[in-house]
């Protein structure tokens, strides 16, 4: 008997787990808060735009036998392999910080006898763990129980406070740009779902044994299950922002200013049903990078030269640098927990960091659309017109965070 839909899908689950944490919870409740259910139709094309963005780097990766790395070593100038990789360790310092800061803030709130930074450890610790006598099959299925929780959580607590929901659906569809609301617009297009974390979705198709032509239509599935979960999240928090209105706007602070006013809106029990919610993200989150992005650097310093994927030698465990970068992602960055950011860190972060998104939609639109690797498989018009309207937007938000830093 052939599987239902819901039972084939998986590492779709896993990137939309992985993809929704605090920054995305962060960018949507002070775009929400400061604009309210009209920006809702930005959550929907940014969720279109990671779509299009993960079912390329799977459909070359099916089509072609080379993961996304394997192409950018071999297709590419090794600059852009050095550029990779510096952003890689970069982003994976400043993130593993954030995510163990926002997994003890979460947890600080329902136990405030231990310290956010010390929370903060024993998620990373317990994260750590958890990846490294792991594997896949595990991590997939305490994924699908922390997305069935986020969703019925986050959902539960925006149908408590009985939003206009014929507003809200308007919105979704109908864009209109507030005054001076542009780069919290883009803020929240280029966040929903992640940046980096989405190549980890490669490695996890190929744990789920989806290596051939036939899994397309699978994967395809997988995805749009993925987004549109991820997109649903995503309306909910700007909802829930822009009907409660919290006081504090900047930071992980947010959350908790939200959680304090759902709790005046609807009772404590409210209240910490949402911080349950951010909690299940924030963690769930960690346990998907920490699993995830050690599988890139392993990748990038393989020396094999086949470009056939074998998943053998791309498991976590038979692989000592997938070991060393994994304790480097999860235990180095704990420091800063405890100390301030060295601000060339989040100098360098911020520039490199605001050329990735541009730079992955350069490669997937000139890689998919090679005739010769892909075939029938190869871009078509509306795929590349999506990929080019991604690159517009994440040029414009590559000049504001330029404007930022140094205007």
């Amino acid at each position: 008997m052939e599987k239902a839909w819901y039972q084939k899908i998986g590492p779709g689950i896993v990137i939309a787990a992985t993809g929704v944490g605090a920054g995305d919870l962060v960018a949507a409740s002070v775009a929400g808060s400061k604009y309210g259910t009209v920006i809702l139709w930005s959550v929907l094309v940014g969720g279109l735009i990671k779509y299009v963005l993960n079912e390329g780097i799977a459909r070359w990766q099916i089509s072609t036998g080379e993961t996304f790395i394997d192409a950018l070593k071999t297709r590419f100038h090794s600059a852009l392999g050095y550029y990779f990789l510096v952003y890689l360790f970069l982003w994976s310092f400043v993130v593993g910080a954030a995510m163990a800061g926002a997994s003890g803030l979460a947890a600080h709130a329902f136990f405030p006898q231990l310290s956010v930074a010390w929370w903060g450890v024993i998620h990373a610790v317990v994260a750590f763990a958890f990846v490294l006598w792991g594997n896949y099959k595990w991590l997939e299925i305490i994924m699908k129980f922390f997305i069935a929780l986020m969703f019925l959580v986050v959902m539960t607590t925006a149908i408590l406070i009985s939003p206009d929901w014929i507003a809200a659906l308007k919105s979704l569809f109908t864009p209109a740009v507030p005054a001076a609301s542009v780069p919290f617009l883009l803020g929240v297009i280029g966040g929903v779902g992640g940046s980096v974390t989405l190549l980890s979705y490669g490695y996890w198709i190929q744990e789920k044994g989806w290596t051939d032509q036939s899994h397309i239509k699978t994967i395809r599935l997988d995805l749009a299950v993925a987004y549109a979960l991820t997109v649903l999240f995503g309306i909910a928090i700007i909802i829930l922002s822009a009907e409660v209105k919290p006081e504090i706007t900047q930071g992980n602070q947010i959350v908790l200013g939200l959680a304090d006013k759902i709790g005046e809106t609807s009772g404590e029990v409210g209240k910490w049903i949402f911080m349950l919610g951010f909690w299940g993200a924030v963690f769930s989150s960690m346990l998907g990078v920490w699993q995830g992005i050690p599988y890139l650097f392993m990748d990038y310093m393989k020396t094999t030269t086949s470009n056939t994927l074998i998943i053998k030698y791309l498991r976590q465990n038979e692989n000592l640098s997938y070991r060393w970068f994994l304790v480097y992602l999860a235990l180095f960055p704990l420091i800063l927990l405890f100390t301030q950011k060295p601000v060339w860190i989040i100098i360098g972060y911020a520039i490199i960091g605001s050329f990735f998104m541009p730079f992955l939609g350069v490669i997937i639109l000139f890689l998919n659309n090679l005739k010769s690797k892909l075939n029938n498989l190869r871009n078509g018009w509306l795929t590349n017109l999506l990929l080019v309207i991604a690159l517009f937007v994440f040029a414009i938000l590559l000049f504001l965070e330029i404007q930022r830093l140094f205007f």
